[in-house]
């Protein structure tokens, strides 16, 4: 029938819109989901006056391997339970940071994750922390620190010093927790006879972009939370750039090339990879400058605070956190409660974090209880569909109201088959009078949408479910499904393409699919019986390149819903029988 073609083509259109436009939509239409954070009056900026110019970023070309690097200059250990690495007396810099609890691979022998690299070495990134002054000097990338510890754990913070032979002190105090958090105390003390005025600041350098791509899923690269808001808008292009890009107006962005600074109370900045994450924080609600700054491949982000004035025989100084470490959800959001604000923002939920973090936490327990993440998720589909059971036989009782007034709809149709309007009008006239909503057979798609677009996101950019297994092959359920038998399951020699490489999962899905479909008599209308037939086998290639988790859960959905019409069918038998029986969302 018309209308039931037009609802059900109106059903796929906007479910459509839901998985794959929302964050566009919602860019344009919610503008606090990505405030402007960037443009300030005019588009031009302020700066806190002070002695001397923010530091001009650090070219970090590779010119010799890390372990040479590292082996040049005086170092003392750092430690804890989840890093390892060193810290650089020359320059106080964080510039060596391995993460002992992720590797890079699912290998064994894979080795593990290596966040922070000194510069010169391939990869350079680091964290500095210095002043600004005029007419003193001031410690560089060259000056060497005294430490008063030979290594720095959570138990034994690092205090290094340095004497500029001028009057001056320099003092950092340097600590780290039991996670991936740094607290830098910066301090210099004015023993000379008159006072003196610096500025200090704190960098996060690195040399190359991740390999991760920033998308319209989750944004990946410079990340900035100062002044009570979030910016996604800044990527590595924006930095470099000297116009706006062609699609900013269309998507809504507020990134405004070249302008990369915004100054405010409290917050933070640095750079998020997909799992991974480098913020300055500044102690307290301090009010800074934020900037990102770009020279040839080289990036930066920066915080720079407000001058001060130190009088003779007196000392300043101001503290600043520093994380480097994955984005794990819980440690994000208790260092937010300590006092950083919106930090767990730097994992980009997006507009449909109301569904996201309560999914994870949920999938979590569930994990913690069972003890395989792929068991997880499919307990995870079974309460999910028994959530949904009542909306599915209210669907189907609908359904079956819609069959018992077909004979009516048709003469209505036939009797006005001239005048649409006056059609129409009397179609609503007896979906009043028999009490039927002609859209209950789209509730449950709309309302699993979702929870199926929140549990992609979830799977997709926590790093939870980084490198979990389930059975046998499938060692990543963040990854896709890697069997194919276009190489007999791994037994040829060769890799298939990723646009055909269609592994067991997605087979799985198109199969129950179609399978879920056949128990179904074909529709009456040709367009939508066309449909049907070779939606279960599109649906197969665009889901290869999903990830595992998200395949298990659709295939375990599509199990589920199988038994589910067999029920429901003993239930209404007529709808059984009647020419285009629905399908349960």
């Amino acid at each position: 029938m018309q209308s039931e073609q037009r609802n059900f083509i109106l059903a796929i259109v906007l479910s459509g819109l839901i998985l794959f436009g929302w964050s566009a939509v919602a860019s344009y239409w919610f503008p606090t989901a990505k405030a402007p954070v960037v443009k300030i009056e005019g588009g031009k900026t302020t700066p806190l006056p002070a002695p001397g110019t923010p530091p001009a970023v650090a070219k970090a070309a590779a010119t010799q391997s890390r372990a040479q690097v590292i082996a040049a200059s005086p170092r003392l250990p750092i430690r804890n339970a989840r890093i390892t690495g060193s810290l650089n007396l020359k320059g106080a810099r964080i510039d060596d940071l391995v993460l002992t609890t992720y590797r890079e691979t699912t290998k064994k022998d894979s080795a593990n994750v290596r966040l922070l690299s000194p510069q010169g070495s391939p990869q350079s990134y680091f964290a500095s922390f210095d002043w600004m002054a005029s007419g003193i000097a001031v410690p560089d990338a060259d000056t060497v620190w005294t430490a008063d510890r030979r290594e720095l754990t959570p138990t034994s913070p690092v205090t290094l010093r340095w004497d500029n032979g001028q009057g001056q002190l320099f003092v950092l105090k340097i600590s780290v927790d039991d996670l991936y958090m740094f607290t830098v105390d910066q301090r210099v003390a004015n023993t000379s006879a008159a006072p003196i005025v610096a500025r200090p600041y704190a960098v996060v350098n690195r040399a190359e972009k991740p390999t991760d791509p920033d998308n319209w899923v989750a944004h990946i690269g410079p990340m900035m939370a100062v002044g009570g808001s979030v910016n996604y808008d800044i990527d590595y292009a924006y930095l470099t750039a000297t116009k706006p890009f062609f699609w900013d107006n269309i998507l809504g962005y507020n990134a405004v090339p070249g302008v990369n600074t915004k100054n405010g109370l409290g917050g933070w900045l640095g750079f998020g990879d997909k799992y991974w994450l480098t913020a300055l924080a500044p102690k307290g609600a301090a009010r800074v400058d934020a900037a990102f700054r770009a020279d040839g491949s080289s990036y930066q982000a920066d915080l720079t605070r407000a001058p001060v004035t130190i009088a003779p025989g007196r000392a300043a100084g101001v503290t600043t956190d520093f994380f480097a470490g994955a984005k794990q959800i819980n440690a994000l959001d208790a260092y937010e409660a300590k006092g950083i604000p919106l930090f767990g923002k730097a994992i980009d939920w997006g507009w449909f974090e109301v569904f996201e973090k309560p999914l994870f936490h949920f999938l979590h327990w569930l994990f913690g209880i069972i003890g395989n993440f792929g068991l997880a998720i499919m307990a995870l589909t079974v309460v999910i569909r028994g959530i949904m059971f009542p909306i599915a036989q209210k669907q189907f009782a609908s359904m079956a109201a819609m069959r018992v007034v077909q004979p009516k709809m048709k003469a209505i149709q036939d009797r006005f088959k001239d005048d649409k309007a006056r059609q129409q009008k009397e179609i609503m006239e007896l979906y009043k009078t028999e009490k039927i909503n002609p859209l209950a057979g789209c509730l449950p798609i709309f309302i699993q949408m979702p929870i199926f677009f929140a549990l992609y996101k979830v799977l997709m950019l926590t790093i939870e479910m980084r490198h979990q297994p389930f059975v046998g092959w499938i060692h990543d359920l963040a990854s896709p499904d890697p069997l194919t038998p276009l190489n007999l399951f791994g037994l040829l020699p060769f890799t298939p393409p990723a646009i055909i490489a269609i592994g067991v999962l997605p087979i799985i899905l198109g199969v129950t699919m179609y399978i879920q479909f056949k128990l179904n008599p074909p529709p009456t209308d040709p367009v939508q019986a066309q449909m049907f037939s070779i939606m279960p086998w599109v649906l197969m290639f665009v889901m290869a390149p999903f990830a595992a988790g998200l395949q298990l859960y659709w295939a375990t959905s599509n199990i589920l819903t199988i038994a589910q019409q067999k029920w429901l069918y003993s239930k209404y038998p007529g709808l059984k029988n009647s020419p285009a029986a629905p399908t349960v969302a």
